[in-house]
């Protein structure tokens, strides 16, 4: 039975994929969003390693406005703002990002910056001591985004920002539906040229989501659509990425679905990695991977993910049986922990042949930062928006560490 009654939002965006993307539509969403200087954000290796950028300045001609190259990983503040001074200067009206979640995300908190008249600091999400996290309100235009993804990232069609900055204890974190990409271009040649196992990484964390969603119940239709869609593609392409590495097919399926399960958390007004006892840690995993820039998001998800499904004490057998079915381990007459159990397995070996860690002391973490990382996850409002005790979380995700070592 599903639930009675849901809401469903749409947004402005459209969508292009396939083998020349950028040349066959580029010029005219950039015409279509009005602009007359589009600026390009993205990282050094783009620039370096890749054509993507020489590609959209040909394409644009007179439109392209030049590029800032000097995004850091995970979206430091410095660069950030760095990129915002770049643009401002170049005299852009639309920013086009090139690249992971990250750079991504660079662009977006470029806009609030280019835009918002605030300090910074203040509109960021505030952690008052004793009450509730929460996000001030940012009402200005923003210039519109185009987002050229490489890997199959959760941010392409988000709009939150979570900036580094090694000088606070947390991420700067900005919420701003006005950042939501106007375009969005899942280029073939763009997808092919980020490396393997960087691909690998953020595929992992599309894995990871689609699996927790199976174990959701009472879904609306919207939302049953996309999950068991972005399901089908993940599941089908994840593990061919070993054996087929330059299949562009492969890549842009799992692009999809992480925009499909992108899509499905909107409408069921839910966040990603959502709880249950399926579904990993997002709280748990983000931490790891801020505070070890050398370990990747896919890498930090599946470490702790069959160890979070293992330490599940009761399981609803429904949400147990969709998931064991969905990964062909699903027996007549399980029990509810039973099939968890049977997950977890398949799991573990899952990512063991596609050459990710599944457990902790593989990535070299030293048990006597676990504290710090417990501690970490209270300040990420998508794990943590002040409605759970903080000394709950950090406990949780203390037993989480030390299981999963």
């Amino acid at each position: 039975m599903r639930e009675s009654g849901f809401k469903a939002s749409g947004f402005p965006w459209r969508l292009y994929g396939g083998r020349q993307a950028l040349e066959q539509n580029l010029k005219e969403a950039v015409t279509r969003a009005g602009a007359r200087r589009a600026f390009v954000i993205c990282s050094p290796s783009i620039t370096r390693r890749t054509q993507s950028v020489n590609r959209i300045a040909a394409t644009l001609g007179d439109l392209y406005a030049g590029v800032f190259d000097g995004t850091e990983n995970d979206a430091t503040y410095a660069s950030v703002f760095a990129a915002k001074e770049a643009a401002v200067a170049a005299g852009a009206d639309l920013l086009i990002a090139v690249g992971g979640g990250g750079v991504i995300m660079a662009a977006r908190g470029a806009a609030i910056f280019m835009a918002e008249p605030d300090d910074p600091f203040r509109i960021m999400t505030q952690y008052p001591e004793g009450k509730p996290a929460y996000s001030p309100r940012l009402m200005a235009a923003k210039p519109p985004i185009i987002n050229v993804p490489i890997t199959p990232t959760s941010a392409m069609n988000r709009a939150g920002t979570a900036l580094k900055n090694p000088d606070l204890d947390h991420r700067m974190e900005y919420f701003d539906p006005k950042t939501r990409p106007h375009s969005i271009f899942l280029d073939e040649e763009a997808l092919l040229a980020t490396p393997a196992e960087l691909f690998r990484s953020t595929a992992t964390t599309v894995l990871a989501g689609v699996i927790s969603a199976k174990g959701q119940l009472d879904t609306n239709p919207l939302v049953e659509g996309d999950d068991d869609q972005a399901f089908r593609l993940a599941y089908r392409a994840y593990p061919r990425l070993l054996d087929e590495p330059d299949n562009a097919s492969l890549r842009l399926d799992l692009c999809i679905a992480a925009f499909l399960q992108n899509r499905a958390e909107d409408d069921a007004m839910r966040r990603l990695l959502r709880p249950g006892p399926f579904s990993g840690s997002y709280a748990v995993s983000t931490a790891i991977h801020i505070r070890y820039p050398r370990i990747g998001q896919g890498e930090s998800t599946s470490v702790i993910h069959d160890t979070r499904i293992r330490l599940a004490e009761a399981v609803d057998l429904r949400a147990a049986r969709r998931v064991a079915e969905a990964l062909e381990v699903w027996r007549d007459g399980m029990e509810g922990r039973e099939a968890a159990l049977a997950v977890a397995d398949r799991l573990e070996a899952l990512y063991t042949r596609l050459g990710m860690p599944t457990r902790l002391r593989q990535l070299d973490i030293p048990r006597e930062d676990f504290p710090k990382i417990a501690a970490d996850t209270v300040k990420n409002f998508n794990a943590n928006s002040g409605v759970r005790s903080q000394e709950t979380q950090i406990a949780e995700a203390l037993r989480l560490l030390e299981a999963a070592y």
